[in-house]
């Protein structure tokens, strides 16, 4: 973290980072029972009418890195904290939160800003 100067700010597009790289990651598979058939050629034709499969975007290894890091520093903060910063990360919206937690939005606001600037504090010392 060497000579940059943690913001409340800087600490939650970190989060939201972690989100997106979160959501990149492979699904987590039980394993089970497997085919040892091999794949069969398609025609043209079926290859044409197939739905087409969503490309996925993998993460980078500095990507990963960063979020092993935010793991790190939820340790920081308690349980309501880090559920309310996950929330904001994944843009849920400030009337949803409020709801959940059965506060207005400047308040659920203001318990965000002050879980951030927590662990900005943190990185800074």
């Amino acid at each position: 973290m060497g000579d940059h100067i943690w913001t409340a700010d800087d600490v939650a597009d970190h989060f939201e980072e972690a989100f997106r790289t979160l959501r990149k990651l492979p699904p987590v598979k039980a394993r089970g029972y497997f085919s040892a058939w091999p794949d069969f050629a398609r025609s043209r034709k079926e290859i044409a009418a197939m739905e087409p499969e969503p490309m996925r975007v993998w993460p980078s290894a500095t990507a990963i890195t960063r979020l092993e890091q935010t793991f790190d520093w939820v340790l920081w903060i308690n349980e309501a904290e880090r559920k309310l910063i996950w929330s904001r990360a994944a843009r849920m919206p400030w009337k949803q939160i409020s709801g959940e937690l059965g506060v207005d939005r400047t308040t659920a606001w203001r318990r965000w800003q002050l879980a951030l600037t927590k662990i900005a504090s943190r990185l800074n010392a």
